[in-house]
């Protein structure tokens, strides 16, 4: 542990020692006060000053790897505001929250379903309120993993991946749960948005308003009814899927590099 670790951990058992000067209220609280000093005890080690020991990292040429939360489309800048939370999962969010130059960034990869997901309110264009949501939520398991809330599902929307791609520069993309798609007869891609009156929207709206009120125009494509969990090779998939995938890269103008098409952590194809 280094000195500021230490500190940290002198400051947490000493405010833990400070509640024992207190009469206790009740027995819960002081099984609280001795939980706080085990926290303390266990997360010292792992306590630093994180802008210096990132900055090393990279001056000594370690890799790192830095994981977004939640997504871009929540993003409290350019996200679905208000729909969204209150930080910066986007790229921007790796400077400002780890106190890295942006000059330091290597490669960024886009990691999206092969399909689309929200939890909660907020607008969705290319929601599937019948049966084929309810088949991509079952089959892809779509429930949140602490509160059990099940997630709204629909067709890939290739207007907001754009504008998440636009914003964090990815390099490639990351394509997840291919194998959710195994047994639909057409496949469909939401490939831009139009006013009520037909109009073409050049790119995803900031107006709240008009997003609500947006039409999704949808290029089909064919499904495939073979099971592609235990793929591992790129061109062992049917042809149908890879057709799919590659429409995608056409679309959004990044390649995918990476596919998964199950649950498992070796159920991924690299492309």
């Amino acid at each position: 542990m280094d000195t500021f670790g230490a500190k940290l951990s002198t400051l947490l058992k000493d405010a833990a020692m400070r509640f024992k000067g207190f009469e206790y209220s009740s027995k819960t609280l002081k099984e609280e006060v001795e939980k706080y000093e085990k926290y303390a005890e266990r997360l010292g080690p792992y306590i630093t000053d994180t802008v210096h020991f990132m900055n090393e990292s990279i001056l000594q040429k370690k890799k790192i790897l830095v994981e977004g939360g939640q997504a871009t489309m929540l993003d409290i800048d350019f996200g679905t505001y208000p729909f969204v939370t209150s930080s910066s999962p986007s790229a921007g969010g790796i400077c400002t929250g780890l106190g890295i130059a942006p000059r330091s960034l290597g490669d960024l990869i886009g990691v999206v379903k092969a399909y689309t997901t929200r939890v909660g309110s907020g607008p969705f264009p290319t929601e599937l309120l019948g049966k084929t949501g309810d088949l991509l939520r079952a089959s892809g398991m779509e429930f949140g993993t602490t509160t059990g809330r099940p997630r709204r599902c629909g067709w890939l929307d290739i207007v907001a991946l754009k504008y998440c791609c636009q914003i964090n520069g990815f390099s490639s993309l990351n394509l997840t749960k291919l194998d959710v798609l195994t047994g639909l007869k057409e496949i469909k891609l939401g490939t831009s948005y139009c006013t009520e009156d037909d109009k073409t929207l050049e790119s995803f709206p900031a107006d709240l308003d008009l997003l609500e009120q947006t039409k999704v125009k949808y290029e089909v494509l064919p499904g495939w009814e073979e099971d592609i969990a235990s793929v591992r090779d790129y061109n062992d998939l049917p042809e149908t899927a890879r057709l799919y995938v590659e429409r995608i890269e056409e679309l959004v103008g990044i390649p995918v590099h990476y596919i998964g098409v199950g649950p498992g952590r070796d159920a991924l194809i690299y492309k």
